[in-house]
């Protein structure tokens, strides 16, 4: 058996045939493919703008400069990539760490009660955690009651819906934003996007993307003026002729997802592996989080990782708490009361999740785990 890993693009020859038309043509970057792909998602997430960029670690700082000011408290989750939080930081903003809910996101009732007892918080900063969207009518409660910046980290969570609303189209936060990492639903290589219905944020995001820098009509054919502080976070041609060709596969990436998801789920069934959460129809299933309870049994989660290794397959752990990480630590972090991420961290693990799994590995993939488990 070939090896495994807990995620992988997928890639087929129209993709391969766009990005080739795309390098025969006059534009590598800053050209029309951007445009046509910022508007093919703003459509399939069902939200006025859409600004691509470098990565999703980009989208998260330019949102968080539109959004956050220096000094701000934001409350976060520590259960997701360091992008999230770190956002946070480049802006001279404060997270404040909040506890998970049994399902991997942030728990939006502590939020509501740290709300309560701290008029000076001024945003929620909740991540789409493995594909599964946070509560929506919580969030219009927050949103509508408190009057706080709310940011949807939808790096996982593309195509992924919450009664009737879409992931990204930022019916209830102020923006959101998307990665097209290699292992997301859809990839550009590297890439991400922000989303919003807010004219003012999207003209001040394209201007933060492109070095703060403005050219109006009126100007000389030279001139432009820098009038922001801004960066060279831009995505290029070649990566959006990539991103439109994947979108338009974006719901049979999703379909697959799911499939493979009812299999574990099905296989798991009344065993110790206990899934983060069964099979509900919301989540588009970046991961597929499991928990095991280590104490109960003669093997370590770290022998599972390296004799599952042996066995050609790759695990993942998403994540290590962020407030635990050494930086953190040493702003002061790391003793926050969060005793779900706690366990949650000592019990998870992420199994391969992606479209090009066949059901074959997957097979092998549930056989060898309850034989290394046991």
């Amino acid at each position: 058996m070939n090896f495994i890993p807990y995620g992988k693009q997928s890639i087929d020859q129209s993709d391969i045939s766009a990005v080739v038309a795309t390098l025969q043509s006059d534009f590598l970057t800053t050209g029309p493919k951007v445009k046509e792909f910022e508007e093919a998602i703003a459509d399939y997430c069902k939200v006025k703008y859409c600004v691509a960029v470098a990565n999703g670690t980009a989208a998260l700082h330019l949102a968080s400069l539109c959004l956050l000011s220096k000094g701000d408290k934001v409350l976060t989750t520590p259960n997701s990539f360091l992008a999230t939080s770190n956002a946070i930081l480049y802006v001279g903003a404060k997270p404040i760490f909040i506890d998970i809910a049994k399902d991997g996101n942030i728990d939006l009732d502590l939020c509501i009660k740290a709300l309560e007892e701290d008029s000076s918080i001024k945003a929620i900063y909740g991540v789409h955690f493995s594909g599964n969207p946070l509560n929506q009518e919580k969030l219009k409660y927050i949103k509508e009651r408190f009057n706080i910046v709310i940011l949807e980290d939808c790096a996982h969570s593309i195509g992924a819906q919450d009664n009737g609303i879409i992931a990204a189209s930022c019916t209830n936060s102020d923006c959101s934003i998307l990665s097209f990492h290699p292992v997301k639903h859809l990839t550009t290589a590297e890439g991400g996007a922000i989303t919003t219905n807010s004219q003012e944020i999207y003209e001040k995001l394209l201007v933060l993307r492109a070095h703060g820098m403005v050219k109006t009509p009126d100007m000389k054919p030279w001139e432009y003026e820098m009038r922001e502080l801004g960066f060279n976070y831009r995505i290029t041609d070649i990566q959006c002729a990539l991103g439109v060709s994947q979108l338009k596969k974006l719901d049979g990436f999703i379909d697959r997802r799911k499939e493979i998801a009812q299999n574990y789920d099905k296989a798991f069934k009344n065993s110790f592996i206990k899934p983060l959460y069964t099979f509900n129809g919301k989540s588009s299933y970046h991961l597929y989080v499991v928990q095991v309870d280590f104490s109960s049994l003669s093997i370590s989660k770290e022998e599972l990782f390296v004799k599952m290794r042996e066995k050609n397959i790759g695990l993942q752990l998403h994540y290590i708490p962020i407030n635990k990480q050494p930086y953190y630590v040493s702003l002061g972090y790391g003793q926050e009361n969060t005793p779900v991420m706690d366990k949650y961290y000592e019990e998870c693990f992420s199994l391969p999740m992606y479209p090009k799994l066949t059901n074959d590995e997957q097979e092998y993939v549930i056989k060898t785990l309850f034989e290394v488990l046991k």
